[in-house]
């Protein structure tokens, strides 16, 4: 099955990690991203690579948050999936708890923020039933083309 946006990507254009299931692998999941995106020519501190660790935190965080199975690893794969756009999904193995972003204001509500930001920060993003294994995977689509 192909998720909306998704091509083949050579593997030299991909990265993968799976990372526990806690806030720590999380922010590994975040910091390997960056280190990723930088080696592919966005170097830290650029408005790419920020971007980029913010998505990926926020999905990283959700997926740890909301689809924990214990025991169970997540899984992020970025993709640099055409020239100019990268690809982040994150994989859990819960597949009845699917994200929502939050109507209203973001500012208003205690929860759901991180959906708002990532959809504000993303071309597209969208979720998809997990390839291979149960679960979801929740992805997202960045504009990584200079200006």
């Amino acid at each position: 099955m192909t998720m909306p946006g998704h091509t083949a990507p050579h593997p030299a254009d991909t990265f993968e990690l799976r990372f526990s299931s806690t806030p720590r692998g999380a922010r590994l999941a975040r910091r390997l991203a960056s280190h990723r995106v930088h080696e592919w020519g966005h170097p830290y501190g650029s408005e790419v690579n920020d971007t980029v660790g913010l998505v990926v935190g926020e999905l990283a965080a959700n997926a740890v948050t909301h689809g924990l199975v214990p025991g169970r690893d997540a899984l992020l794969r970025l993709s640099r999936v055409a020239a100019g756009r990268l690809r982040v999904e994150v994989s859990d193995t819960r597949s009845e708890r699917l994200p929502v972003p939050s109507a209203g204001s973001p500012a208003d509500a205690e929860a759901g923020r991180g959906l708002v930001l990532v959809a504000a920060l993303s071309e597209e993003w969208g979720v998809a039933p997990r390839e291979g294994a149960p679960g979801k995977t929740v992805w997202a689509t960045l504009d990584t083309a200079p200006l």
